[in-house]
């Protein structure tokens, strides 16, 4: 069976190159999405309707990845660099005009058989508006 920094490092790959179909095949069927400034979204068919959403609103990379792995593989978390484009304005949020950001952020993870369980991500909001404003 694959490392949990296997499986996270799967996972980033399909954000890097757009395939969220590549995404959900690293989720269990009831993974909860806490969502940076949102609420927890449970089950894969609201990640993907989260993921469409970006995809529209934003085009992003990470880069400078480090994945960690707690002992025993149930755990994992990663930092890394977001480089984004804002392609189109995001409701409640300044109006895209393909500014552009960099923004340092991570995500915390749990796995069980294999599977991402739970998806959590921080970056900082008020850096971001400051960067697109």
């Amino acid at each position: 069976m694959a490392t949990a920094k296997d499986v996270v490092a799967g996972y980033f790959a399909a954000f890097n190159a757009g395939d969220t179909a590549g995404m959900l095949a690293c989720l269990s069927e009831d993974v909860a999405h806490h969502v940076n400034e949102g609420q927890v979204r449970v089950g894969k068919d609201k990640f993907a309707a989260f993921c469409d959403h970006m995809s529209r609103c934003y085009r992003e990379e990470l880069t400078d990845m480090v994945i960690f792995e707690a002992e025993g593989g149930a755990r994992a978390a990663a930092e890394y660099i977001v480089n984004g484009t804002y392609l189109e304005t995001d409701a409640g949020l300044p109006e895209a005009k393909g500014q552009t950001y960099r923004l340092p952020a991570g995500s915390f993870f749990s796995l069980d058989g294999g599977k991402i369980t739970r998806v959590v991500t921080y970056y900082n909001l008020a850096d971001w508006m400051k960067q697109v404003s």
